[in-house]
């Protein structure tokens, strides 16, 4: 009897890859297509034109409010009651011009007095109110 024989060892071990590679590109082609292309939402910034021309030099007196750590209330080196705060920003602003006030608290200085001091600022008057932490 004779015996046959199959092909070759390396006829085999030979693998057809055509089949794995059309699957693969068709997996990419089905990312692409269903990649959904989001538009990131920000916020647009303003930024003012660029003028050659130096601001303005007005004599206006700033005012100053400063919270202390035990809860005192500073206006213009003066200590001032919190219930007296409107009063007090209101006779500044009869004397002097501005619409901007600067809050300086102390870190330890509890949220709620600076949050007060800033509402009733705005109560009497001041449009802009910047809030500063210092020592």
């Amino acid at each position: 009897m004779k015996r046959k024989k199959h092909g070759s060892a390396d006829d085999e071990a030979a693998i057809d890859m055509t089949p794995m590679l059309d699957i693969v590109f068709i997996m990419l082609i089905f990312f692409i297509v269903t990649t959904s292309f989001v538009k990131e939402k920000g916020l647009d910034v303003l930024r003012p034109k660029d003028s050659n021309s130096p601001p303005p030099k007005t004599n206006v007196k700033s005012l100053a409010i400063r919270v202390e750590q035990d809860g005192t209330i500073m206006m213009n080196s003066r200590e001032v009651d919190i219930r007296r705060i409107v009063a007090n920003i209101q006779s500044f602003l009869a004397e002097n011009n501005t619409d901007s006030a600067a809050v300086q608290a102390h870190p330890k200085a509890k949220h709620g007095i600076v949050v007060e001091v800033i509402n009733q600022a705005k109560e009497a008057g001041i449009a802009n109110v910047s809030v500063l932490v210092g020592k």
